[in-house]
């Protein structure tokens, strides 16, 4: 049992005196765990910050077991963060909820690649929009995708507003007007079907607000349909994260 793969740095938890095991998001098999000998030297320390793209080699006499790993930094992404507490978090958000969400030996490609280009994302002035598009490709990969391209109720794809609790689909201004008060309001950058850039005949909106309703959007699917639907406790990095934004983006006043 050998392979080699570039993988994304989940999580690593100490493993006797100076092995680590370390959990990766790898391209081709999906998040895998292995052992890391060797893990609390200097120069291991700074590899396995989870958030950093590595290539990694993994090795088993069978393949349930645990196996080694042998690691190769390619991208320093959390020392790249270091002083951007914000960003630092959504890396840390996107690592814990892909630890604690996906099945193990699962591949999941479309996601591995998502999340390097999240990587690179949240060093740009955009980084809260890219990591809110970032969960709702996470909802889709797990399987409770949000149909986001046209209203549920008359098939346009302008002007959407709002989000259906129960079907996750969208729902536009004119035909959810009079059940407001029950669905979820739809940020303009997530309007418009998978690339999030439909026509929006709305007056702009104030993008700290969008910030808000994005994230309340995206944790109320992540909390019913995966937490809670698999009991599973919520990941604490996301709710610091959630924290974080409510403190730093101010509210619109009405």
């Amino acid at each position: 049992m050998d392979w080699r793969d570039d993988g994304i740095v989940l999580s690593t938890r100490k493993l006797g005196e100076n092995a680590a095991r370390l959990s990766v998001l790898t391209r081709d098999y999906g998040r895998h765990a292995g052992m890391v000998r060797g893990a609390t030297s200097k120069s291991m320390r700074g590899t396995l910050e989870p958030g950093n793209q590595v290539r990694v080699g993994w090795s088993a006499r069978l393949a349930e077991h645990l196996g080694q790993f042998r690691c190769e930094l390619t991208g320093a992404h959390a020392a790249d963060l270091l002083l951007s507490p914000g960003p630092l978090m959504a890396m840390s958000s996107a690592c814990a909820m892909l630890d604690a969400t996906l099945p193990e030996r699962e591949a999941h490609p479309d996601l591995f690649h998502g999340t390097v280009a999240l990587m690179s994302a949240l060093k740009t002035e955009q980084w809260l929009p890219s990591y809110i598009r970032w969960e709702v490709g996470l909802l889709e990969e797990l399987g409770y995708g949000l149909s986001l391209g046209c209203c549920a109720a008359t098939n346009v794809t302008t002007n959407l507003a709002y989000v259906s609790p129960k079907s996750g689909r969208a729902v536009s201004q004119e035909a959810g007007q009079a059940y407001r008060d029950r669905l979820l309001p739809l940020p303009a950058f997530l309007s418009g079907g998978a690339g999030g850039q439909g026509t929006d005949t709305r007056k702009a909106e104030d993008l700290s607000d969008q910030i808000r309703d994005g994230l309340k959007l995206t944790g109320f699917f992540i909390h019913r349909d995966i937490f809670e639907a698999k009991a599973l406790k919520p990941v604490a990095a996301r709710d610091r994260l959630v924290s974080h934004v409510w403190r730093s983006v101010p509210a619109k006043e009405k």
